[in-house]
């Protein structure tokens, strides 16, 4: 397995919020199963950052395809998605 570091941007639109009680235990979801180390918004709200940890890139965007932010407006991109190889 690989670890892979997601950036998302958030937009101004309040619909986001709507959706993120679902977000929540989607990512709970993945911690149980062993598929999320950790996530969590910026101080400014302006977007997030997840770790995951996956058999590849696909397996990741599948996890982003099915989180119900990438359902509603207000969650623009990812704006990265990158394999990471940590050291300590």
């Amino acid at each position: 397995m690989t670890r892979y570091v997601v950036h998302l941007t958030f937009g101004d639109d309040p619909r986001r919020l709507t959706a993120r009680p679902a977000h929540r235990e989607h990512l709970r979801r993945l911690q149980e199963e062993g598929r999320l180390v950790t996530a969590g918004p910026w101080a400014d709200d302006s977007g997030a950052m997840h770790v995951y940890e996956a058999a590849d890139a696909d397996e990741v965007r599948e996890i982003l395809r099915r989180d119900p932010y990438t359902e509603v407006p207000g969650c623009h991109e990812v704006t990265l998605l990158k394999e990471w190889t940590p050291i300590m």
